[in-house]
């Protein structure tokens, strides 16, 4: 008589294969402890093009470059997308704070998660003002502009202070539809998002 596993069983070695890759990129991506204290205390720097600053293509896509774009800020949560139809472009979100949203003690009383392109916070005590939230946190849909950018980005982490420079952009695409950033820090909701460009990033 045959053993019980004397032949292989391919479901078996797929649901391993499977645990130990997701325990490999949850440790991968575990989030960075940091001490109490501002990291972050600069808002972005935003500086506008003009309205005929030439578009180019990227992958398909259309981009018309908005403003000039550089930021450095804590990463608060990190998203990756592969199904919808920006994720051919825009492979990651990532949910950023500065200021005082850079603050290990005033992000552990606020919970953050991601989806949908959207970014969510939920507290049950303002340690600072909602505003102040709200205008120092932003969901960024990043675009790599060079494959060393796309790279760096795969190793970003929540609680990386990351540094980052490019263009706010629009984007049109072959079948029609476009996305276009958000050009302030002081809105919220649908369209709120910026659309980033990226061009370099650093992070530690």
């Amino acid at each position: 008589m045959r053993g019980f596993f004397s032949q292989p069983v391919p479901w078996l070695w797929i649901a391993v294969t499977a645990c130990v890759y997701g325990a490999w990129d949850s440790w991968t991506k575990r989030e960075i402890v940091r001490q109490p204290g501002v990291l972050a205390p600069d808002v972005p720097q935003q500086t506008a093009l003009d309205a005929d600053a030439a578009s180019f293509q990227f992958h398909g896509f259309e981009i018309h470059p908005l403003a000039q774009f550089a930021l450095t800020a804590r990463v608060l949560h990190r998203e990756n997308y592969h199904l919808d139809r920006l994720s051919r472009l825009v492979p990651t979100d990532l949910a950023l704070g500065w200021g005082r949203m850079s603050d290990s003690a005033v992000l552990a009383t606020i919970g953050i998660e991601q989806s949908d392109r959207f970014y969510f916070w939920h507290t049950a005590a303002f340690v600072i003002p909602r505003r102040e939230i709200e205008t120092h946190s932003a969901n960024m849909h990043l675009i790599p502009a060079t494959a060393a950018v796309a790279h760096r980005l795969k190793q970003v982490r929540a609680g990386n202070l990351i540094t980052l420079s490019g263009e706010l952009v629009e984007v049109q695409s072959a079948s029609g539809w476009s996305i276009r950033s958000s050009l302030t820090r002081d809105d919220t909701g649908a369209g709120a998002c910026e659309l980033v460009w990226v061009e370099s990033l650093d992070l530690q």
